[in-house]
């Protein structure tokens, strides 16, 4: 059985997704669409809307076979471990390709970007230095890193976030030595940091989930962007009372944090730098939820979406030790499966033997690094939730079987 790999975080469900897993898996002539999709927060540093078995179940009705789970470790990193860490779980399961949404829309770009690049590293890694000793935060140092060294129209353009992932999947397939192909698919319509609904039927998540938030979860509001089973899905998850997770809900826990814990403890957190956790402590004293909180924490040297994985780190207590544990053989040690329908489960059954890592479906007694910060992350992820509903939620993580999904 051939299988093609998307790195995904359904966040939630919508579209253009849907318009890239079809399209991924009629590109490679796939008879198996894998998805490894991030947990409980994710790459720009927020918490999922949904939690995993949700967007798990929306997953499947969308048409992919097969769903694992990026550790918490990658999906709440920079692009270049992210990539690293799901490019690593798809090689493991023998996929034949990834294929990857990208503004660029056509594959031979990246392939010279990557060589472009290494060609240049020592100049590259110069120039992003020099720019950063400027004050610059590391995405504009990089970007204005490549574009000093004149590389040319023909190659992708990084300032394009979609494309700047392209480029780590690159980079983590070559590094790695998979021989996966790459594949690229056009990006629709949307961009992925367009915060209003374009008013076609594809609109970013970034803008669903805005208007989601912004009108108490009425999905009624959103019906356009999703697929109907998926619109179904999250109509009935809201109608039922079940909460989406976003920032504000996490922020009296983040503040009790900041606020009761030495400075001592928070310069030991991952990404604490530069004073980074002296500045979160004094800013905090000063605002009351969590998104005037940002706005008085951003600078010019520090990104948001780099500020918020900083928050996620506090908040869920992966200090740099654990963090260097988790990362020392720079790829997942393990799979958790999540998700599958018959198509899945017969791939699995197929390849199985091949795969050197453990696959497991929930966390063992005795857990890796990677999985002590997944169940660190689950602890943090359903706080918001009233006491009892959170207990089961916690107890779900490591009795539940994966979702079966019978089309």
């Amino acid at each position: 059985m051939k299988a093609v790999g998307l790195i995904v975080e359904y966040n939630p469900f919508h579209n253009g997704h849907y318009y890239h897993l079809q399209t991924s898996r009629e590109a490679a002539d796939a008879d198996v669409v894998i998805c490894v999709m991030s947990g409980y927060f994710l790459q720009r540093g927020e918490p999922a809307l949904l939690p995993r078995r949700e967007r798990t179940e929306m997953a499947l009705q969308g048409g992919a076979d097969l769903v694992v789970e990026l550790p918490y470790i990658f999906s709440s990193q920079h692009a270049d471990w992210f990539a690293r860490g799901a490019v690593s779980i798809l090689d493991q399961l023998g996929a034949g390709s990834v294929c990857f949404g990208s503004e660029q829309g056509s594959i031979e770009p990246f392939l010279n970007l990557f060589d472009f690049l290494q060609a240049r590293r020592t100049e590259y890694g110069r120039r992003i230095r020099e720019y950063s000793s400027l004050g610059y935060s590391f995405p504009k140092a990089a970007s204005l890193s490549f574009q000093h060294m004149a590389p040319g129209a023909h190659l992708p353009d990084l300032s394009q976030p979609n494309n700047i992932l392209g480029y780590f999947y690159t980079k983590a397939v070559n590094e790695l030595g998979s021989s996966m192909r790459l594949q690229t698919i056009q990006r629709m319509t949307a961009g992925y940091h367009d915060d209003q609904l374009s008013g076609t039927d594809i609109s970013s998540a970034t803008s669903i989930r805005r208007r989601l938030i912004g009108n108490t979860g009425a999905p009624e509001t959103v019906e356009q962007a999703l697929p109907a089973p998926a619109y179904r899905y999250l109509r009935n998850y809201l109608h039922s009372g079940s909460p989406l997770f976003e920032w504000e809900k996490y922020f009296p826990y983040l503040q009790a944090k900041a606020l009761t814990l030495p400075a001592s403890w928070l310069e030991e957190i991952y990404e604490a730098e530069e004073g980074l956790h002296h500045r979160m402590q004094s800013v905090m004293k000063r605002n009351s939820t969590f998104h005037e909180f940002m706005h008085a924490f951003k600078t010019k040297r520090y990104t948001w979406t780099r500020l918020q994985r900083f928050a996620t780190h506090v908040l869920t207590g992966t200090s740099k030790a654990e963090a260097a544990a988790a990362m020392e053989t720079g790829q997942a040690d393990h799979i958790r499966l999540l998700g599958m329908n018959k198509t899945g489960q017969a791939y699995l059954n197929t390849i199985k033997k091949q795969v050197d890592i453990p696959m497991i479906s929930s966390l063992p007694k005795d857990k890796t690094p990677q999985q002590k910060l997944d169940e660190k992350a689950a602890a943090a992820y359903y706080l918001p939730l009233p006491p009892d509903e959170r207990r089961d939620r916690w107890r779900s993580e490591y009795e539940q079987p994966p979702l079966f999904f019978e089309s």
